[in-house]
């Protein structure tokens, strides 16, 4: 099991460091963590995410195989989440919706897409011990 006091990390690729920090910091909500000339250290919803500057970036990207993001175990921060993305007009790469309806793994769902192409999603499991 994880302890509470360790953190996931990703790093990810970023076109542009600015472009970057706009995105995941003011828009977003995370918070800033350090920032070096080739990257940002970003606290995302309480693990690492670095956007590492590069020249490889997916320039059309499909959902799958690759994404990531967070999926809350309480619906009032999903829903918070949802309003601020709304409030702060961020496009989304897919609209929210419900999977798995009626089943044991229903739960509802919504994809954004950063500046450099990376795709996030964000979940919210009906039945807490569907999380994973």
């Amino acid at each position: 099991m994880r302890d509470t006091q360790n953190v996931f990390h990703l790093a990810i690729p970023c076109r542009d460091l600015e472009e970057a920090q706009v995105f995941y910091v003011e828009r977003l909500g995370c918070k800033l963590a350090r920032r070096y000339p080739d990257r940002i250290t970003l606290d995302f919803f309480g693990d690492q995410v670095v956007c590492h500057l590069s020249d490889r970036t997916d320039v059309n990207p499909g959902f799958y195989p690759r994404h990531f993001g967070v999926t809350f175990y309480h619906r009032e921060e999903f829903d918070a989440l949802l309003r601020l993305v709304a409030l702060r007009d961020i496009p989304y790469f897919h609209q929210p919706r419900l999977r798995f309806e009626g089943m044991a793994e229903e739960h509802w769902t919504f994809g954004l897409i950063d500046p450099s192409s990376n795709i996030l999603e964000f979940k919210h499991y009906r039945d807490p011990r569907m999380m994973y």
